[in-house]
C-alpha cells in the first residue's frame, strides 16, 4: 500500500478529525486515525465510540488497504512540514515509512480492522440545511447548554424539526436560548438531543461554509454529511424538558437599550460584584437604567447610569452577571430588548435588529434574589 498526498492538505483534514479523539481512551486503537485507501481516494476516520468522523481526500495511488496510524505522532510531525508532497509506503516490518523532500520517518501502525466501524442508520429521516445556518444555530445555543452529568438531557442542544421550521433549544435551568429558522423546513416532525462535542466540531468546520449539510437521524443516532466529510454521533437519550412552559408570556415591562453599551457596563460593574454570586442589580425608572454591584466582604461597589427606553413600572431585579454577559455577547444586534414581569420571574432578552429573514432568537435568564 502506497500513496502520495500534500502535507498541508493532509494536516488540515487531520486537525479537524483530531477534535474527535479523547485525551484518555479506554481502547488504545482509538488513539489512532484509520486510513482506508481505495481507488486513489483516502478516507481518514477518527472515533471515540460515541462520535465518528471521516473525511475523504484525493491522493495519488493505485492500490487499496487499511491501517491505523498514531494520531498524536502524525499530527506533531505534519505540523512541522512546509507544503510538499509526502509519500506513505507500508513496509514489511509493520511500519509505515513517510518520505518528505528532506527525510524519512518510520512509525508503527495497527491493523485497520481493529478500528470500530461507524454506525449505519436504519431508515432515517432526512433534512438538508445550509452549513452556515447550522453553524449559526449551534453557536447561538450551545453556550446555554448545561454541564451537569446528572441531567444529561440538558447537556446537549435540542433539535426540533417540523414542516413549519427548525427550532434549536439549549438550557441549563438558569438560562435558556431558543433559536428558530422559519426559512428552512423539514419534511416531517422530528426531535432529538445532540451532544455538545459533535456540535462543537460541526460549528468549527461549518462556520465559513454555505455548502448544504444533509442531516439523517433516527431514535438513537444522527449523521451529518457535507462536502467530503461525514460525522455520525450517538444522540442523548431521554425526554427534553418542556421549555415553552418556562418562558413567561405576559411581560409588561419592556426595556430597550444599546447592546454594546449595556454589555460594557455590565462587564465593568460585575468586576465589583460578589465572586460567588456574580450578582448585579438593575434598577429601572423612567428613561434611566441604574446598574450596580456590591461585594460586602471586601467593601467593593460600583454603579453606572445608562439612558434607555423603558415602558413599564419602576422595578429592581437582580441577575447573575456572567449569564447576562454571555447572552449579550452572543447577539449581533445593535439594540436589544429586555422584557420582565416581576423581580422573581425570568427576564427575556431579544435582539431588535441584526437578524436574517425568518430568524428568531429568544434568550431567557433567571433572576437572582436581591438582598436589600
Amino acid at each position: 500500500m502506497k500513496f502520495i498526498v500534500s502535507s498541508t492538505y493532509l494536516l488540515k483534514q487531520l486537525q479537524v478529525l483530531g477534535g474527535v479523539i479523547n485525551s484518555s481512551n479506554t481502547l488504545p486503537i482509538l488513539d489512532n486515525f484509520l486510513f482506508e485507501l481505495k481507488d486513489s481516494k483516502l478516507t481518514v476516520s477518527a472515533s471515540d465510540l460515541e462520535t465518528t468522523m471521516s473525511s475523504t481526500l484525493d491522493v495519488e495511488s493505485d492500490n487499496d488497504g487499511s491501517i491505523a496510524l498514531p494520531a498524536r505522532l502524525l499530527l506533531d510531525t505534519l505540523k512541522t512540514f512546509p507544503e510538499q508532497p509526502l509519500t506513505f509506503v507500508i513496509e514489511d516490518n509493520n511500519t509505515v515509512e513517510i518520505s518528505s523532500n528532506h527525510g524519512k520517518y518510520a512509525l508503527a501502525y495497527a491493523d485497520g480492522n481493529e478500528f470500530p466501524t461507524a454506525v449505519e442508520l436504519d431508515n432515517p429521516s432526512t433534512t438538508t440545511i445550509s452549513g452556515n445556518i447550522l453553524a449559526t444555530a449551534i453557536s447561538k445555543t450551545i453556550f446555554a447548554a448545561g454541564n451537569d452529568d446528572l441531567r444529561p438531557v440538558m447537556s446537549g442542544v435540542f433539535f426540533q424539526f417540523s414542516t413549519e421550521g427548525l427550532t434549536f433549544v439549549a438550557t441549563d435551568a438558569h438560562k435558556l436560548v431558543k433559536y428558530t429558522r422559519g426559512d428552512v423546513t423539514a419534511n416531517q416532525v422530528a426531535e432529538f438531543i445532540m451532544p455538545k462535542k459533535p456540535l462543537n466540531l460541526l460549528k468549527g468546520i461549518l462556520a465559513t461554509n454555505d455548502e448544504p449539510v444533509t442531516i439523517e437521524y433516527n431514535d438513537s443516532n444522527a449523521k451529518f454529511t457535507f462536502e467530503n466529510s461525514i460525522l455520525v454521533c450517538r444522540l442523548i437519550d431521554g425526554k427534553y424538558p418542556n421549555y415553552e412552559a418556562v418562558i413567561p408570556k405576559e411581560n409588561p415591562n419592556k426595556l430597550t437599550i444599546d447592546r454594546t453599551q449595556f454589555l460594557n457596563s455590565v462587564r465593568r460593574v460585575s468586576i465589583f460584584s460578589n465572586k460567588t454570586t456574580h450578582q448585579i442589580r438593575l434598577k429601572i425608572a423612567g428613561a434611566e437604567l441604574n446598574i450596580s454591584a456590591e461585594d460586602i466582604d471586601y467593601s467593593n461597589k460600583a454603579e453606572e447610569r445608562l439612558t434607555c427606553d423603558y415602558q413599564g413600572d419602576d422595578m429592581q431585579i437582580g441577575f447573575n452577571s456572567r449569564f447576562l454577559t454571555e447572552m449579550l455577547n452572543n447577539l449581533n444586534a445593535d439594540q436589544v430588548q429586555l422584557e420582565m414581569s416581576l423581580p422573581n420571574r425570568a427576564g427575556i432578552l431579544t435582539p431588535i435588529d441584526g437578524l436574517d429573514e425568518g430568524e428568531h432568537v429568544t434568550m431567557l435568564v433567571m433572576p437572582v434574589m436581591l438582598n436589600n
